[in-house]
């Protein structure tokens, strides 16, 4: 069984391009949030999850925050990605 994936993104972000790319070509099904539409109060539950972090993608893998597109390609890249998904 997979890990729920939760990445929350706004339109035009190439970053979120990008992670939800390289998620599609791996074949993780992921839930997309579009921050322009949550409630201030989900903002602030939010920025409490990930410490204050500003930017987006914000890429939640089950429970645990990963941080933003760069973080995904490099959790990618040394291998650590697929055991992160696999719970």
């Amino acid at each position: 069984m997979s890990v729920p994936v939760t990445i929350y993104t706004t339109t035009t972000c190439p970053y979120c391009i990008r992670a939800k790319h390289l998620l599609s070509n791996k074949g993780v099904q992921f839930t997309e949030i579009n921050m322009p539409s949550i409630s201030s109060e989900e903002r602030q539950a939010l920025a409490q999850k990930t410490n204050n972090y500003r930017t987006v993608p914000q890429i939640f893998i089950g429970e645990k925050f990963i941080g933003g597109s760069d973080d995904l390609a490099k959790l990618e890249r040394d291998g650590s990605l697929d055991a992160l998904l696999a719970g």
